[in-house]
């Protein structure tokens, strides 16, 4: 029999390159690294998820009062002593509080896919079931970092979406749709107000220096829209009746699958704010929007709005959005304080509207 030899190089004296292979490999590691790491993630927040239903169901059946306290305790000293660290009380009464939160295996589960147990921890304590859930379903859909998630909940993007404006059971259907369908709203992707504090500019500024700035910080400003948003043009001509017409920035929205139009305004929103964004939404339908597309949204930026003009104009209908921009984050405090009023107005005027 014939000995197989391998091949020999082409020149003598010159090493074949590896470097095809050594890449083709790395990438299988990494591959098989990165699937080992998610179903370990998976499988620990759910071993946490069920210790934590577990140790509910023994202490509501026992009514004892210091029994809770006692048991975990117990459990936690036992615990350590078998698995070591990861078990203290601490960490248990997490665990708790996570099953408290999403009492449902299968939610959970599914979340597990794409959250870790860290981006759990920053969840289960917010305040507000529908903000719980808002914030857990876009970690998931928009793939968060746990830092990414700690900035969203700081910068209060709950708050600023027009969401949580909505009275609950319509922003819960909402949510049940993302989580079902993956489908995102601009309910969900708009906000108000987008805080431009990164531009640094100064008091006094035009709508000229306010587009320079934001193309100059283009990448911050895209984080503040939020995933999903790609720029595509600056002062984009449109020609009426032999007239031109500029908008200020052209952007696409790859979920909504829709061209979005923003008109920045150094004053408060004026009616005829509106009339030039639905006429530049009428002409980017007819000319710009491609096959498979949605009809173009607007945003217009304005230092400041009546919210009971921009309703009765029902600009949402006209698939325009109107909101404040902040050039300085004002105190976390006034800013809450600001939020919250502007969330029960809204969900006030709504429900009142309803009830008509």
């Amino acid at each position: 029999m014939k000995k197989q030899t391998l091949p020999q190089a082409a020149h003598k004296g010159r090493t074949p390159s590896a470097d095809p292979l050594i890449g083709d490999i790395r990438s299988l590691i990494e591959e098989t690294r990165s699937a080992v790491a998610v179903t370990v993630n998976t499988a620990m927040t759910l071993l946490y998820w069920r210790i934590g239903k577990r140790i509910c169901e023994d202490i509501l059946g026992n009514q004892r009062a210091g029994y809770g306290d006692e048991i975990l305790a117990t459990l936690s000293r036992q615990l350590t002593t078998d698995y070591g660290r990861g078990f203290s009380e601490k960490s248990l009464r997490h665990m708790i509080v996570f099953s408290e939160t999403f009492p449902e295996l299968e939610i959970v589960s599914t979340l597990s896919r794409q959250l870790s147990w860290s981006h759990f921890k920053e969840i289960i304590y917010l305040k507000q079931p529908l903000q719980k859930e808002f914030y857990a379903e876009m970690c998931r859909v928009e793939h968060w970092s746990v830092r990414t998630l700690r900035d969203k909940i700081a910068s209060m993007l709950y708050e600023r979406t027009a969401l949580s404006r909505k009275p609950e059971a319509l922003a819960r259907t909402e949510l049940e749709t993302l989580r079902e369908q993956d489908q995102m709203t601009p309910d969900l992707v708009f906000r108000d107000p987008y805080v431009l504090d990164f531009l640094d500019l100064k008091d006094s500024y035009s709508e000229k220096d306010l587009e320079s700035a934001i193309l100059r910080e283009i990448e911050s400003f895209l984080l503040e829209l939020g995933a999903g948003f790609s720029f595509i043009a600056r002062q984009k001509r449109m020609t009426v009746d032999g007239d031109d017409f500029y908008l200020d920035l052209l952007f696409f929205h790859r979920d909504l699958r829709r061209l979005v139009a923003v008109e920045l305004k150094l004053d408060k929103f004026r009616p005829d704010h509106f009339g030039q964004m639905a006429l530049y939404l009428r002409w980017l339908d007819k000319f710009e929007r491609k096959p498979g597309e949605e009809s173009p949204l607007g945003i217009i930026l304005c230092s400041s709005k009546d919210d009971e003009r921009v309703e009765l104009l029902e600009l949402g209908q006209a698939g325009i959005h109107v909101a404040e921009y902040l050039t300085e984050l004002p105190p976390k405090e006034i800013l809450q304080r600001k939020l919250h009023a502007a969330i029960e107005q809204s969900r006030l005027r709504l429900e009142n509207r309803e009830a008509e």
